[in-house]
Formats: structure tokens, sequence, C-alpha cells
């Protein structure tokens, strides 16, 4: 047995080293201080060792090693989560991202960690979120084992895995349903300051009618002259001449001072916002689900946004709509299903001493926002405690619980949105 996680270290990496095809990292190798960075800059943990993954093979001897020893087990992929749980502190990382490719609505998101939590993007209104399109997965579970989940191969933990996070084991690879998507009638528009309340309750009627081919996100940001910015970001993915139509409206308003809207790559669409979101920022999030967008709430994201501390600082409505909408709560493990916004109060500042400022007008806006608010979106949680978490499981929970308990019954992979395995002590 060993003694104590510390010299247990220096084992941990001589015995990885012999088994695995991808590199083991500790504090002394050059590649290790990259390796644990992760999107938010406020996230500041240092793993015993780093395995850099290239294989299903190098998870599993990961996970079994993990246990073996004894030490908190975490799991990057593109380590785009505000919570950081992607590394952890005195314990052993599976680096997936030598392994990822990305969706969502920014470039930089990993696949697994956005597919496990749900999948908003895009084209969620003509297919459904990104979960609604795996077809199978291979997973490497608790006990080491790689299983395929999908609907005839263990259909409950298929079921877990598209909407309940990372709580199951590794992915190590998904087999997706494919749409051939060129280009869309995308971009952004920008209103005057003067109209900001009216552009979004137009915004609101628009997305509550739109087709399934129009997918959309607004945002309320304080503009260089302190006033709130309302802009809209729209992606048409059906035929052009009908996508000029229904979007006519929102280029007329105003008139806007910007309209960026045009056919261009969908690649490039999922690129745009990247440029707003630089490596080195500190990220403070708060996140719920909104269903309708009465005049109260409108009033107080303008009126926050006019204060906020950092120019970089935005508030979001990311929309789900269409095919996504439509699936039955139960059908995955994802429960937030019926038209709404995933609403998004997005901190970021560069400076460590503005964090109070920028984390407590955060929490002053939520709260302000809060009589709106129905659960949450999984992948926009923070460590926000475990009322929070249920939250983002919704109806589900048990559920999950239930199946937790049958693959990951010792709660081994808990350096997530935890779901406790049925019939656990709460610690």
């Amino acid at each position: 047995m060993v003694n104590s996680r510390v010299s247990s270290h220096g084992k941990l990496r001589e015995r990885l080293g012999g088994l695995v095809t991808g590199p083991v990292l500790g504090a002394g190798d050059p590649a290790y201080e990259e390796s644990r960075r992760v999107f938010n800059a406020m996230i500041e943990r240092r793993p015993a060792a780093i395995l850099k993954c290239s294989c299903a093979e190098d998870v599993v001897h990961g996970v079994i090693a993990a246990r073996e020893y004894d030490l908190p087990l975490s799991v990057k992929g593109g380590g785009h989560s505000v919570a950081g749980n992607a590394v952890c502190d005195g314990g052993l990382m599976l680096d997936m991202s030598p392994m990822k490719r990305t969706l969502g609505v920014v470039s930089m998101t990993g696949i697994a960690g956005l597919t496990l939590g749900g999948g908003i993007g895009w084209l969620n209104g003509k297919h459904g979120l990104a979960c609604d399109n795996v077809l199978s997965m291979d997973v490497v579970t608790a006990d080491g084992q790689v299983r395929t989940a999908n609907a005839d191969q263990h259909q409950d933990l298929f079921w877990a895995l598209r909407g309940g996070g990372g709580n199951f084991g590794a992915v190590v690879s998904f087999t997706y349903r494919l749409h051939p998507v060129t280009m869309v009638l995308a971009g952004p528009i920008s209103y005057p300051p003067e109209r900001a309340a009216d552009a979004l309750r137009l915004y609101h009627q628009v997305a509550s009618t739109a087709p399934d081919s129009l997918a959309t996100a607004a945002s309320v940001v304080r503009g260089a002259d302190g006033q709130p910015a309302v802009s809209v970001v729209v992606c048409w993915s059906g035929p052009v001449d009908e996508g000029e139509r229904v979007l006519r409206p929102l280029r007329d308003f105003g008139p806007p001072i910007a309209d960026g809207v045009g056919l261009i790559p969908y690649r490039e669409l999922q690129s745009m916002p990247d440029a707003g979101y630089p490596p080195g920022r500190l990220h403070y999030w708060k996140a719920s689900f909104l269903a309708d967008l009465p005049s109260e709430a409108i009033d107080a994201m303008l009126r926050f946004s006019a204060t906020a501390p950092s120019p970089h600082t935005g508030i979001g409505l990311q929309q789900i709509t269409g095919a996504a909408s439509r699936v039955a709560p139960t059908a995955t493990a994802f429960a937030h299903r019926g038209r709404q916004y995933d609403f998004l109060i997005l901190s970021q500042w560069e400076d460590p001493s503005d964090s109070p400022a920028n984390m407590r007008w955060t929490r002053e806006l939520f709260d302000a926002m809060s009589p709106h608010f129905h659960g949450v979106y999984v992948n926009n949680l923070g460590e926000e405690g475990s009322d929070r978490v249920r939250d983002a499981y919704g109806i589900n929970y048990d559920r999950l619980a239930s199946i937790k308990a049958a693959y990951d019954p010792d709660n081994l992979f808990r350096l997530n949105q935890n779901i406790q395995p049925a019939g656990a002590r709460l610690s």
C-alpha cells in the first residue's frame, strides 16, 4: 500500500511511462505548464502528473492507475469549461486534447465536453443538439473497461452520456449522424444604443416564431460610450431567398448601425466569435435558462450592462429552438427542452485585482434576473453547489444517479458537475 500520494507520484509516472504511447508530464517538463492551462485563467491547479492521451489504451491505463494510486482523476478535452474541472490538484489529469475536434458556437470548444453536456450549436433548430446526433460512443468506464454505448449496447449508458456530462467515464470516440452544410446566410447585426430595448423585443418576437433553419444569439455589452449595445448573430441554413425574407425584420430595424450578414462558409461562422475570448483572461460566468423575455428582464440587462466593470464582459441569449426543442425531456439525459434561451453572463477581465468587482457585478445581475429563470445548461455551470447541479440535470437526475451507481459506484469520475451515485452518502 502506498503510504502517501507524494511518494507515489514518481512511481506513477514511471509505471505509466512504460505502458502508454503518449507522454507523461510532471512539473519539471517543459510541456507541463501549457498542458495544465485551461480556458479560464482564474483556474490555478497543478496535477501530480498529466497523461497526454493519444489513443483509447492510454485512457484505460490512466483510469486504472488513478484507481490503484487513489488519486483524483480529471479529464481534459478542449478545456473550455468555466468551472475548470478539466484540471485537478495533486492528481492525474488525462489530457485528451490531442484527440479532440470542434463544434458548438466557437472553434475552441472541444467536441467531447460539448456533446456530453448536450451541445447547443448553430444548427440546433434544424438538426437538434450535438447529443441528439450521436449514434455511438466508446467510453472507458471506472473499471478500466472500454464499452460501446449505442441504441443496441449499454442503452442505459448511452442515454446517460447524452447530457449527463463527464460523470460516467472518459469517452474516447464518437460516431455522429452528419448533415451536409457548406454556405450559410449568417453574421452579426448591431443596433443603435437608443433603440436597445426595442431591438431586444424585436429579437424575441423573431426568435419565438423562427423556422427551424434559423438559429440566433443576442448579446448586450457596454459600448465605448458607456451605453448598452445590442447585437444579434444569425445563422440561416435553408434556401437563401427564404432566409433573406425571414431576416428582413432584423436587418431593417433601427436602422442597424452595422449589418455583417452575408453568405459565408459555415466554418467561418464557427470561428467568428473567437477573437472575443483570447487566451489568458479570467472568467466568471453565471447562467440559467430563460423561457421568455419580459420587459423587466430587458430593463435589468440594459441597466446592468451600462455598469459592467470590464469592457470585455457580455450578456448573451443563445437560442434553443426547432428540432432541439421538440425532443422529449426524458428521451436523452439533457432534460431542458422547449424553445428557450440559454442566458449567460460572460464576465471576463485581465487583471486579477479586478476579480472582486467583476464577480460581485455578475452575482448582482444574476440575482436581478433570477425571477425569470429555470434550470441551467450544465456546460455553462461553474462551482455553484449541489442544488444547482440538480437544476442542471432536472427531472432526469434520479435516473442518472442510478446509472452512475451501476458504472461508477465509487465516484472516480467526480471532477465534473457531479452526480452522486444512488445510495451514496453525501460528502
